[in-house]
């Protein structure tokens, strides 16, 4: 059985602002790439950090059955958030430790449904710093937010 692997990224043009998402999946058989999956998307207003939660949400979403998957992410905020502060946030009612809303609430709980019938393993990749498969997820967060840059064409 490959294991299977998400690069995601997110990207915004101005924060906040029109922004994208990206997803490279791939499963792995050895050190072999058997099979590659892209997918992406954007918003005309919104936040990075918007964008790299929707990153792995649509990487979870997309898995049509429960699946032990890698997400490997460049965002800290996204693999800290998952990993360290989630469950703090849920047991004082989506409240930070001051006492706060927590931001993106609606997207980290989209974020935790999604995990919930998966196993999933959280890593953190520098960004930016010449990792192909990082700079893939990127192209394709660039991509998502094209359509929705001021002077993009209508009708693609």
């Amino acid at each position: 059985m490959p294991d299977l692997i998400a690069y995601t990224d997110g990207a915004c043009s101005g924060n906040p602002g029109p922004g994208g998402w990206g997803v490279l999946m791939q499963a792995v058989e050895g050190s072999e790439v058997v099979k590659e999956r892209e997918l992406s998307g954007g918003e005309a207003q919104t936040t990075n950090n918007r964008m790299e939660l929707l990153a792995a949400i649509n990487a979870l979403e997309a898995l049509s059955r429960d699946t032990a998957i890698t997400i490997v992410t460049d965002s800290a905020y996204v693999k800290n958030g998952i990993t360290e502060w989630l469950a703090g946030w849920k047991r004082k009612g989506w409240r930070t430790s001051t006492g706060k809303p927590v931001k993106n609430d609606d997207l980290w709980q989209r974020l935790d449904t999604a995990r919930g019938r998966h196993k999933v393993q959280w890593q953190w990749v520098k960004g930016h710093a010449g990792h192909p498969e990082n700079e893939r997820a990127d192209a394709l967060a660039r991509a998502g937010m094209a359509p929705f840059k001021k002077g993009a064409k209508a009708g693609g």
